[in-house]
């Protein structure tokens, strides 16, 4: 991809004891890309490079991405970062609250089967305004506690015909 001011951009943000160069490209040139037309508002592609210095040690990853958003390198690096900001707090209290890294389910489709119900549950323990002030640890704690409260959780969903 070509690189000037309206195509490429470049931060250093440090922290976590390691320096990180994170360099984002962005192209709305697409029309090279086979299959484009079956990506309903593809209007972009773009790359994200990281080189990250961790006591001496230096590596590079490059992630590519297919976006709906219109050229402005700025706002692609910004989603981004908030994309990854999700994921990581996702992953984060799905590993620390649910334990999901320690799940020993490895047969038939039952590590997915888990993964469903963990999301699905935390989804639940999210949209409740009952016990908000509470973390999703203390409202799992709740709904083993009380009934009444579990059942409520359960109501929060509209798929189910309860």
């Amino acid at each position: 991809m070509k690189s000037d001011a309206q195509t490429f951009f470049q931060g250093i943000p440090q922290g976590h004891g390691r320096i990180e160069t994170r360099r984002y490209w962005q192209s709305t040139d697409i029309g090279w890309f086979a299959d484009h037309e079956k990506w309903e508002g593809l209007r972009s592609v773009g790359v994200v490079e990281s080189v990250r210095d961790i006591g001496g040690q230096t590596s590079t990853e490059r992630r590519y991405y297919l976006s709906s958003l219109a050229l402005d390198v700025k706002k692609f690096a910004q989603a981004v970062r908030s994309h990854w900001g999700v994921e990581n707090q996702l992953h984060w209290v799905l590993d620390v609250v649910f334990g999901e890294d320690q799940s020993r389910a490895r047969t038939g489709h039952a590590a997915e089967n888990l993964a469903t119900l963990r999301r699905w549950a935390l989804n639940l323990l999210k949209a409740d305004t009952r016990k908000a002030k509470r973390s999703i640890k203390g409202r799992i704690k709740a709904a083993g506690w009380d009934h009444n409260y579990l059942l409520h959780l359960l109501a929060l969903n509209p798929n189910l015909d309860a």
